[in-house]
């Protein structure tokens, strides 16, 4: 079955940067379109970023020139570097499997906390 296990979350000050992981197992890693995405308390989940096949990114604007999305296929695994934080970059982050756009697809991560204070 679908696996998406995520590490890498933690406590930041601002202006710092963290790396989140995560790990697919069950599909074709190199086939899939892989997303983050992001849900701070009281607000609803919001893309962040995805990476294709091509290994061609798109980013929501808030993080352009911040954040980087990548993937190493032979690990099964994508990365969502993160520079310059914010304390409004404070959320839950989740991976995704095969957004359309901005949509999600069905199969999630089980969430990484990342929180941005001094």
């Amino acid at each position: 079955q679908v696996q998406l296990v995520e590490s890498g979350g933690g406590l930041v000050q601002p202006g710092g940067s963290l790396r989140l992981s995560c790990a697919a197992s069950g599909i074709i890693f190199s086939r899939a379109v892989m997303g983050w995405y992001r849900q701070a308390p009281g607000n609803q989940r919001e893309w962040v970023a995805s990476i294709y096949t091509t290994s061609d990114t798109n980013y929501k604007d808030s993080v352009k020139g911040r954040f980087t999305i990548s993937r190493d296929n032979a690990k099964n695994t994508v990365y969502l570097q993160m520079n310059s934080l914010k304390p409004e970059d404070t959320a839950v982050y989740y991976c995704n499997l095969n957004p359309r756009g901005i949509v999600p697809g069905d199969y999630w991560g089980q969430g990484s906390q990342v929180t941005v204070s001094s």
